[in-house]
């Protein structure tokens, strides 16, 4: 096996699974989020020295995947069509209200905001792979990511009922929650 294949596998095995789920998020179904993630690093074997010289391979890979959904959408656009769920659709197992109250929440963000902190929670980014995947200063992000967290405190803090509920969940899902 050449360097460059060994490189690719172990960033594939490494990095794909939070890949996959960022395009996931992003993408209307698994097929298309599992074609974007193989043209990422189709796009990171075309340009392997690219690769070879980021600082961090797996932001670079992010970078990378962030703009082939941006080219995807684009394209849907001059289509016509819808391709893209800029959703968090993070798994649910437990029905909460508030979780569904928060998802709409974070949706209502700025863009940057939105993607930033989602990158953090989601992927597990750090604050400099963040950087590096979108193309902003480290301390933009830190600065996105901060106006994000005090306005989901803010809106939270304004929904609380004093005892740390939202206002409109009702006292029977409370007791039913053990709260």
């Amino acid at each position: 096996m050449d360097e460059r294949t060994r490189v690719l596998e172990v960033l594939y095995c490494g990095a794909g699974p939070r890949l996959l789920r960022y395009l996931q998020r992003h993408a209307t179904d698994a097929g298309v989020a599992e074609e974007l993630l193989q043209d990422t690093f189709v796009a990171a074997a075309k340009d392997f020295d690219g690769l070879q010289a980021a600082i961090n391979q797996e932001a670079w890979l992010f970078g990378i995947a962030k703009n082939l959904l941006r080219n995807r959408a684009r394209r849907a656009r001059l289509l016509g069509r819808a391709t893209l769920n800029m959703e968090l659709t993070a798994p649910q197992t437990v029905m909460d209200p508030r979780i569904d109250a928060m998802r709409e929440e974070i949706q209502k963000l700025p863009e940057a905001q939105r993607e930033a902190i989602t990158m953090r929670l989601v992927d597990e980014l750090s604050y400099e792979q963040i950087a590096e995947a979108t193309g902003v200063p480290t301390g933009t992000v830190r600065s996105r990511i901060h106006h994000a967290v005090q306005r989901l405190r803010r809106w939270a803090a304004a929904r609380s009922d004093g005892t740390g509920r939202p206002r409109n969940v009702s006292a029977a899902h409370a007791r039913e929650k053990g709260e």
